[in-house]
């Protein structure tokens, strides 16, 4: 039997907290830099780094993010 690993689904900056200028919809309606400061915190999930200047973030590690900020407030998540 042969098994195949599956690829992780991976999410740009841009595609998490939204661009209107591109009309890309916010996941998680902060700016940038809160979200650059949240992760450096450690209070959301570390990005994948795919080059030197590109990073992205785990779908799964963003969806377990969007859960918990269901059950907090906003403003403290």
């Amino acid at each position: 039997m042969q098994t195949t690993q599956q690829t992780p689904q991976l999410l740009t900056l841009k595609q998490i907290v939204g661009d209107s200028k591109k009309g890309i919809v916010a996941l998680i309606p902060v700016s940038r830099s809160t979200f650059e400061n949240r992760v450096k915190t450690g209070k959301y999930p570390k990005p994948v780094k795919l080059t030197e200047r590109l990073n992205a973030w785990r779908v799964d590690d963003i969806n377990r993010l969007i859960e918990s900020m269901g059950q907090h407030d906003w403003a403290t998540v």
